[in-house]
């Protein structure tokens, strides 16, 4: 089993900016990809970005040029660097990781409100 621990997420104003970190309680041999998700009050998750094996990048069309996905291999995390926030990036957001299996984190709060 893999653990997956999001940590980062808090209430931000407009146009502000913060980072999103995911941290997998070990170190995975093979992994396909691995992403973060939101899912906003009334709705469906959806994707927000994805990294590949090979290091290709994804993201939902919504939040191109404003947030960036990286990971450290050294440390088994994954980031996501989110800027220039907008209320509607307000959500829960949760990250992936996809080998054989998918494990998902528990999520953290990100409030974009003035």
């Amino acid at each position: 089993q893999v653990q997956l621990v999001e940590s980062g997420g808090g209430l931000v104003q407009p146009g502000g900016s913060l980072r999103l970190s995911c941290a997998a309680s070990r170190s995975v041999l093979w992994i396909r990809g691995q992403g973060w998700y939101r899912q906003a009050p009334g709705k469906q998750r959806e994707l927000v970005a994805t990294i590949s094996r090979d290091g290709t990048t994804n993201y939902a069309d919504s939040v191109k040029g404003r947030f960036t996905i990286s990971r450290d291999n050294a440390r088994n995390t994954v980031y996501l660097q989110m800027s220039s926030l907008k209320p509607e990036d307000t959500a829960v957001y949760y990250c992936n990781l996809e080998s054989g299996l998918v494990y998902w984190g528990q999520g953290t709060q990100v409030t974009v409100s003035s």
